[in-house]
């Protein structure tokens, strides 16, 4: 029997497009997997008890508003305002902002002890109410933990400690940041807040002195995924990767601090390829090898693990 001039297939060519097949499929399954992993872990994250949490500022609130003459107000602050907030890893900050008020006339550290004094002897089942250098961190018997920055509003904007502690910051507008961090959060599907929240459960196992600020973890996110590829996957676990991937570039260099609270947002780290940055890149890196040698083997048991220790 004679043919014409198409062209043939062999079984070795079917054997091979068969594997190719299965294995695309067995990669669908496994990202699948490793997602849902991922927002099983993200789902724990998000288990704060607003109704306590609440109920504990009104009670904060109460006393300040009934010690000090004038319009105070509390707001959240932070990752909560953010939306990065991680269950027992994140502080719930708030804002003390204080308008015409005696407590504009005092210093920070003034106006912190005044507010430490008053909720020392007024609020109820409280395991320790601490006086720090910029906050008043209170830590309730139900292990809630709430720190109150005193804040000098001014317009739109407000002032905060400086860092020293001594005297009152610029004016600072937060809103500039949050309101950015919620352009590219919401241009990737809601995912660069997960990836925030996934990166800071990371974190939290290293020693305090090798941390990032969570602050810090938040801006590289903008800076990082700002130019996410458009060809690469918008889940969880592929930002994840990509996260520590361009993250250990990116920390090498100073970030400017948007809301003009200070110069730098990680000041903390020195200048450019100091021996601090050049570790927190030695880890960022370590940490992304750790997720390919994973992926490269397709390997449930070692992201398991991974996602384990978040």
């Amino acid at each position: 029997m004679g043919g014409g001039g198409g062209s043939s297939f062999s079984i070795k060519d079917y054997n091979e497009k068969s594997k190719d097949s299965q294995s695309r499929t067995d990669s669908g399954a496994f990202e699948s997997e490793i997602n849902a992993m991922l927002n099983e872990k993200l789902k724990r994250y998000n288990d704060r008890d607003s109704l306590i949490t609440n109920q504990h500022l009104e009670d904060i609130q109460s006393i300040i508003e009934e010690e000090f003459e004038g319009s105070i107000k509390m707001k959240f602050g932070g990752s909560v305002t953010k939306h990065t907030y991680v269950e027992g890893l994140s502080d719930i900050d708030i804002l003390v902002l204080i308008n015409d008020s005696k407590l504009s006339d005092y210093s920070p550290k003034s106006a912190i002890k005044l507010i430490k004094a008053h909720l020392d002897f007024k609020l109820k089942d409280v395991e320790s109410i601490k006086e720090g250098k910029l906050a008043v961190t209170v830590r309730f018997s139900d292990g809630t933990e709430i720190q109150l920055l005193p804040a000098l509003m001014k317009g739109q904007g407000y002032h905060i400690p400086q860092r020293t502690g001594r005297d009152w910051s610029n004016l600072i507008r937060p809103d500039k940041f949050a309101t950015k961090l919620t352009e590219v959060n919401q241009s990737l599907n809601g995912n660069v807040v997960r990836v925030v929240k996934l990166v800071k459960g990371k974190n939290s196992e290293f020693p305090n002195i090798q941390q990032l600020s969570g602050y810090h973890i938040e801006s590289l996110a903008i800076e990082i995924f700002k130019k996410y590829p458009p060809e690469l996957s918008k889940t969880p676990k592929a930002m994840l990767k990509y996260f520590f991937q361009k993250g250990s570039e990116l920390v090498k260099t100073p970030i400017r601090d948007k809301t003009n609270q200070c110069l730098y947002v990680d000041d903390y780290l020195g200048k450019e390829n100091s021996e601090k940055r050049m570790h927190a890149s030695h880890i960022l890196t370590k940490i992304y090898k750790k997720i390919e040698r994973a992926d490269n083997g397709r390997s449930k048991i070692e992201w398991e693990e991974f996602i384990g220790e978040i």
